[in-house]
């Protein structure tokens, strides 16, 4: 795949020589395309949007104007390595939203689920890995190497440190500061970052059963007030739940993380 012939590309666009452009892909005014970047069949670039470095862009995602993807990563440690930016099918992509390439000391892979919506002013950073359905509301933020589960919710003006881990259903409050890993399902707000209860609205949105939603609210209060470590709550839950929901959470919690884990009640 080189340049389709089916491919919309206006007269004011810059297309570098060597990037690969499918059919029904349209490429508004005064967009930049750099040599080594893929767009996929149906991929929409609005207006004035860039797209650079080693950089993929999946089916039918829709890039609005100023946004730019494949940008070298905001970190003092890169040097020019090869790394790469992959983004899944059939994302939406609002005004000057950024997401950089990866790190060669990080893995080398930014990579962006399906089926997202990132609003404007979001930024994705290097060495990230983010599931599919996840929204960032305006202005939100992911620091490097932050690993975001499907289905996740990051409410605006909010900012994850590196290397969190966000699991999946969870949602993040506006305005909120998160330090810690964030359990599947969790609901954290408060300006820095509190475990406040689960994401009912959520798991009801999804209709996930009442039986689980009961297990995982009796799951929460354990983890909440049990006695002793909080992992070592959560490996008793692992032993005497049915819950393949609760099982997540407990696969979550004693999983291999850099980072400490935000529980209910401690800010």
């Amino acid at each position: 795949m080189a340049i389709s012939p089916l491919a919309r590309i206006h007269p004011s666009a810059i297309v570098e020589e060597g990037a690969q452009i499918a059919d029904r892909v349209t490429v508004g005014p005064f967009c930049h395309i750099g040599p080594e970047v893929v767009l996929h069949a149906g991929v929409e670039l609005m207006s004035h949007v860039v797209v650079q470095g080693i950089t993929e862009v999946g089916e039918d995602t829709l890039v609005h104007p100023f946004a730019v993807l494949g940008g070298i990563p905001q970190d003092l440690k890169f040097k020019g390595e090869k790394t790469r930016l992959v983004i899944g099918k059939r994302n939406r992509i609002r005004e000057h939203v950024t997401m950089s390439t990866g790190t060669g000391g990080g893995g080398g892979l930014t990579q962006v689920g399906d089926d997202g919506l990132f609003m404007a002013g979001c930024h994705v950073a290097h060495d990230c890995i983010v599931g599919n359905n996840v929204i960032l509301v305006n202005n939100s933020a992911l620091a490097g190497h932050c690993h975001i589960g499907d289905e996740v919710i990051v409410g605006g003006l909010s900012g994850v440190h590196q290397w969190v881990r966000i699991g999946r259903g969870a949602i993040i409050g506006a305005v909120t500061m998160v330090t810690a890993d964030v359990i599947p399902h969790g609901l954290v707000q408060a300006p820095r970052g509190k475990l406040d209860g689960l994401n009912l609205v959520g798991l009801k949105r999804r209709g996930v059963d009442r039986s689980d939603i009961t297990a995982l609210r009796a799951a929460f209060q354990m983890l909440a007030q049990g006695e002793g470590a909080f992992q070592d709550r959560a490996r008793r839950l692992g032993d005497e739940t049915t819950s393949d929901y609760v099982r997540e959470i407990v696969a979550f919690v004693t999983g291999e993380t850099d980072r400490s884990f935000l529980t209910p009640g401690k800010a």
